[in-house]
């Protein structure tokens, strides 16, 4: 289990995390563009959004830094562009801390079975932080 940070930026993410990856001396992960993603016949994925980062990943200092473009036509908000992410093998546990964040906050995604992962979601809590639901090891 951990809790991963994920920075989100209007379009320059694919800069930001090279920035990032000179700063701190790392390799970032390959990028996943949202052109990448499987089609969905319901959904015809904007031109604009073909080339913006889905998802990158550093590993500074030991903390996984994930980073994503926002979609196109999402709010975004310079400073306040940040989730946590809560990365566990456990399906029950990530259910169980879902369902609890979710009381008295707004759900952006239901708990649901990705192409990229068995169980993910989004929730912002009572306090208004953000958070992101995923399996892995």
């Amino acid at each position: 289990m951990s809790v991963d940070a994920y920075l989100n930026f209007n379009g320059n993410c694919r800069e930001a995390v090279k920035y990032y990856s000179e700063v701190f001396g790392t390799e970032a992960t390959d990028f996943m563009t949202f052109g990448e993603t499987p089609p969905n016949p319901e959904y015809k994925l904007p031109e604009e959004a073909k080339d913006l980062v889905m998802h990158a990943r550093l590993n500074i200092g030991g903390s996984n830094i994930m980073f994503s473009d926002v979609f196109p036509g999402m709010p975004f908000i310079e400073g306040n562009n940040i989730s946590l992410a809560f990365v566990s093998g456990n399906l029950e546990e990530i259910q169980t801390i879902f369902h609890s964040l979710k009381e008295g906050g707004t759900v952006g995604m239901e708990l649901q079975e990705t192409f990229w992962s068995k169980l993910y979601g989004q929730v912002t809590d009572k306090f208004g932080i953000n958070w992101q639901f995923n399996t892995g090891s």
